[in-house]
């Protein structure tokens, strides 16, 4: 790779082209940025604060211009990239209004004579971040880190460069110290030697597994601190006593938000057998419902994937599962045309051992499995490398509740919903689905140093 390009997945059409960085010009940025931590880390916090607010309110002012970067490079309908601008101004403002709780010393009783927990920076943050929510997934690593005094160098993904220049011109623009958060167009190569350079203190990153063990190994050779989120295949589980329409409804629209591009998207849905059937065809006509096409075009809620060579590779598990004898209700037909387009497709009658029910499907797919009952829902749902999300369909909520805190193995259980991030509630995986968490309190205490204090 010798560039980022811009290319619309919509019309295949090549929109600019970036030059990597060069190794000087690397070195330079995370020197530049580690100058600007030992100013920042020293500001108080209303002097952050204030920044995190005027960063919200230029989101704000900007999220038509950012919505349609976001819809040109990665084929995300318009009413999406503004939802997700709005998600990343309110998560500035959350921090703005609850940092300083959450960074501010705790005293603990000891034998001392005043002993007490202080959190400090480390220092430069390296994120290296996916294009499927191209300003949420920056936003996500970057507000916490920054909030907590450190700096920020982001590695994008290639094929978002615009997005990347956009959030560094609106970050610099609030007013944060010059260099304090920096984007870099680098290689794979070039981003695991950034891991090691001196002024690196800690990753985060959000990407596939595979990408997750390189990026861990050659951190932790460095011994230097990760968090990782990863892949899903966040299973949605329908009991006998759930209300089959809002259910389907829902799984619907989790399976096909952003396309289905999206880690914490609903990608197995296991029914018990005695509304298998019901959910099968409930499910079939939501997912039918969705609107393919031009993603500038109001009337669209499902756009093209971001890139054809994604599209392809979905298509073929999509292949290989039918051959494996998943049967196709719905879509799995590659439309004519120059753009990435997939329409929503059904597999029913999946199995563990079939390609759809065990790999994580980053498209608008969903896989429909039978269970016998619900502790068959609950073994076919662990049955997983993966442990993001989860969610279970129930009137009896107790019992849910119950279950997705003792049962089900994921770090994000919800009941009757869709699994979403949200700013105020720690968000992450387990098993192969990565570890760390990111947002509200446990996500800032990632990339601090929790330091005791003691007096004598």
């Amino acid at each position: 790779m010798r560039s980022y390009d811009s290319v619309n997945p919509a019309t295949g059409e090549t929109l600019a082209g970036y030059a990597l960085h060069d190794p000087d010009t690397v070195d330079a940025v995370a020197h530049a940025a580690d100058a600007a931590f030992r100013v920042w880390r020293r500001e108080p916090f209303a002097v952050r604060g204030a920044t995190l607010q005027r960063l919200a309110d230029l989101l704000r002012r900007e999220k038509n211009e950012c919505a349609r970067t976001m819809a040109s490079e990665m084929g995300k309908p318009l009413a999406d990239g503004l939802a997700e601008i709005e998600k990343c101004a309110l998560l500035c403002e959350y921090y703005a209004e609850h940092g300083e709780e959450f960074l501010r010393e705790q005293r603990i009783q000891s034998d001392a004579t005043r002993s007490f927990v202080a959190f400090e920076p480390l220092g430069v943050v390296l994120a290296i971040m996916p294009w499927n929510f191209p300003f949420w997934q920056a936003f996500r690593a970057m507000i916490p880190a920054l909030t907590a005094g450190n700096a920020m160098l982001l590695k994008h993904a290639p094929n978002v460069p615009g997005c990347a220049l956009a959030i560094e011109r609106i970050v610099q623009a609030a007013g944060f110290p010059p260099g304090l958060y920096a984007n870099l167009f680098l290689d794979n190569d070039s981003a695991g030697d950034l891991i090691d350079h001196p002024v690196v203190r800690a990753v985060t990153l959000t990407g596939s597994t595979r990408a997750g063990r390189s990026v861990a190994s050659r951190a932790g050779r460095a011994l230097k601190p990760t968090v990782l989120e990863l892949g899903g295949s966040d299973p949605y589980l329908i009991f006998a006593d759930a209300d089959i329409e809002t259910a389907a409804r829902i799984c619907a629209q989790s399976r096909l938000i952003n396309g289905g591009q999206s880690c914490i998207a609903a990608k197995r849905f296991i029914a018990v057998t005695s509304v298998y059937e019901q959910f099968l065809e409930t499910m079939t006509r939501y997912m039918r419902a969705a609107v393919m096409g031009d993603p500038f075009d109001a009337r669209t809620t499902l756009g093209p994937m971001a890139r054809r060579d994604l599209r392809d590779a979905l298509h073929r598990q999509v292949q290989t599962s039918v051959r494996q004898g998943a049967s196709l209700q719905l879509g799995g037909v590659v439309p004519p045309g120059p753009g990435a387009f997939y329409p929503a497709t059904v597999l029913a009658g999946v199995t563990p051992e079939m390609e759809a029910g065990h790999a994580e499907l980053f498209g608008p797919v969903a896989a429909i499995m039978r269970a016998d009952d619900e502790q068959d829902a609950l073994r076919l749902a662990n049955a997983s490398p993966y442990g993001l999300g989860a969610a279970i369909f129930t009137t009896d909520i107790d019992r849910a509740e119950q279950l997705a805190t003792t049962e089900l193995a994921a770090g994000c259980c919800f009941i009757n919903a869709f699994v979403k991030s949200d700013p105020r509630l720690p968000f992450g995986g387990i098993k192969d689905s990565g570890y760390g968490r990111e947002l509200s309190g446990f996500g800032i205490r990632e990339f601090v140093n929790i330091k005791t204090i003691y007096r004598a």
